[in-house]
C-alpha cells in the first residue's frame, strides 16, 4: 500500500481545499494521514483522513517552537510510519518540515513535495524580508524534490533564483475549485433572496462581498474607507469571515458612519449563495498565493474588484473584473462605483470568469497530482533497481 502524508500548519487549510485529495487518493488504495497542529480536534478531517498527527506548528514563522518541539515529532512519525510522499503545504509547516527530515537516510527518506501558496518573499515586499525569505526557500530547496507554485510569479521566481533545477519546479493552476459546487444553477434564486432577508435586505440592494479572514494583509480597513466614499445609501457591504481584527473594523465602521450597512457575518457555510447574491466580490489583500474567494466569485460569473498583486492578477487577467493599485483607496472606491453604474458590463466580466475556471476545476488539479506522485514514486523505483 502507498502511503501519503499531507502536513499543513493548521487543519483549517486541510478543511479548506485537502480533503477532495484524500478522498481521491484514498479511493485508489492509499493510506493518506494528515499533520497539522490541533488536527485531532477537527471531526472532518478525522473522517477523511486516515490518522492524524498532531504536532505543535505555529504560524507565525518567528515562533520558536517550529524549530525547537516540531522537528523530533515530525521525524519520529515519518520514519515510524514509513511515507512514500510527504506533501506539505504553506510556508512555515513548508520549512519546517523539509527541515526536519533532511538528514533521513536514504531508506527512509519519503519523496519531499511542497506547494507554495505564495512565497513570502514577493514583489512590492520590504527587500530586507524578501531576502531573509528567499535564503530560507533556497535553503529548503535543497531538502526538496519537488515544489509546486500556484501562480505564476512564483513560479517565475522558483526557476530565477534555482530553488530546485527548472525541471523540478511545477506550475498548477490552484489547489482546484469545485466548479460542481460553485455553479449557479446550484442555487436557487428563493435561496438568494432568503439569505438576503435574513441580512434585512430587499432581493434588489446592491450588495458587496468581501470574503478573508480578518487579518493585516487582507487589509479590510481598506475596503471599509472605499465603500464608505459611495454616497447611495442603499448600497450595502458584508464581510464572511472572522480573525483577530474583526472587532477594530466595526469600531471603524461605526467611526465612519456606515455601520448600519456594513454586516459582520462571520464563518459562513453558504458562502456560494452570498457570492450569488452580490454585485460583486472585493479583495484588497496585499499578500496571496491564488486567492480561492476570487475562483469562487469568479464560477458563479460574479466579477471581483481585486488589488495588483500576484494571484489576483493571474485569475483577472482575462477582464473577468477590476484591477486596483494596492492601498489606493480612492481607486477602489471607484471600482465600486462603475460596478455599480454598469450593471450589464460587470455581469458580462463575470460570464467571462466562468469560462477561465475551467482551467482552475478541482479534477484537473487531482489529475496533476496524481501524476507528480507517480513520478516522483517511478523515481523512488529507478533508484531502487540501481
Amino acid at each position: 500500500m502507498k502511503k501519503l502524508l499531507i502536513v499543513t500548519a493548521v487543519p483549517n487549510a486541510l478543511r479548506a481545499f485537502l480533503l477532495p485529495f484524500a478522498d481521491r487518493f484514498r479511493a485508489q488504495g492509499w493510506r493518506v494521514d494528515a499533520m497539522a497542529h490541533g488536527v485531532s480536534a477537527c471531526t472532518e478531517c478525522a473522517k477523511v483522513f486516515d490518522r492524524v498527527w498532531d504536532v505543535k506548528f505555529s504560524r507565525s514563522p518567528y515562533h520558536p517552537r517550529n524549530l525547537l518541539v516540531a522537528p523530533s515529532k515530525i521525524r519520529e512519525i515519518v520514519v515510524r510510519e514509513g511515507y512514500d510522499i510527504v506533501h506539505v503545504h504553506i510556508a512555515v509547516a513548508g520549512f519546517v518540515t523539509r527541515y526536519a527530515l533532511k538528514d533521513l537516510k536514504k531508506c527512509q527518506k519519503p519523496k519531499i513535495i511542497y506547494t507554495a501558496h505564495g512565497f513570502n518573499f514577493y514583489n512590492g515586499e520590504n527587500p530586507l524580508k524578501n531576502a531573509i525569505f528567499l535564503t530560507l526557500e533556497k535553503l529548503a530547496g535543497r531538502w526538496t524534490d519537488y515544489i509546486v507554485t500556484i501562480n505564476r510569479e512564483d513560479e517565475a521566481a522558483a526557476k530565477r533564483y534555482g530553488l530546485l533545477p527548472a525541471k523540478k519546479v511545477r506550475y498548477m493552476p490552484g489547489i482546484g475549485v469545485d466548479l460542481q459546487q460553485y455553479n449557479l444553477n446550484a442555487i436557487s434564486d428563493a435561496v438568494v433572496v432568503q439569505t438576503l432577508k435574513e441580512l434585512g435586505l430587499a432581493p434588489e440592494t446592491p450588495l458587496f462581498l468581501s470574503i478573508a479572514e480578518f487579518i493585516p494583509r487582507k487589509r479590510h480597513r481598506d475596503v471599509l474607507r472605499a465603500f464608505a466614499k459611495i454616497d447611495r445609501p442603499k448600497v450595502h457591504l458584508a464581510f464572511a469571515g472572522c480573525g483577530p481584527l474583526m472587532p477594530e473594523i466595526q469600531q471603524l465602521a461605526a467611526a465612519l458612519g456606515v455601520a448600519n450597512r456594513v454586516h459582520f457575518l462571520g464563518f459562513r457555510r453558504d458562502i456560494p449563495t452570498l457570492i450569488k447574491a452580490s454585485v460583486a466580490t472585493v479583495l484588497a489583500s496585499e499578500q496571496e498565493g491564488l486567492p480561492r474567494s476570487v475562483m469562487e466569485s469568479l464560477c458563479l460569473e460574479v466579477p471581483v474588484i481585486g488589488t495588483e498583486i500576484r494571484g489576483i492578477q493571474d485569475l483577472l487577467e482575462g477582464d473577468c473584473g477590476l484591477l486596483v493599485e494596492l492601498g489606493n483607496v480612492e481607486e477602489l472606491s471607484q471600482a465600486m462605483t462603475w460596478i455599480l453604474d454598469h450593471p450589464i458590463a460587470a455581469k458580462a466580466m463575470g460570464k467571462r470568469g466562468r469560462e477561465l475556471m475551467a482551467n482552475y476545476d478541482l479534477q484537473q488539479i487531482l489529475n496533476l497530482h496524481e501524476a507528480l506522485y507517480a513520478e516522483a514514486l517511478e523515481q523512488v523505483k529507478q533508484m531502487v533497481s540501481v
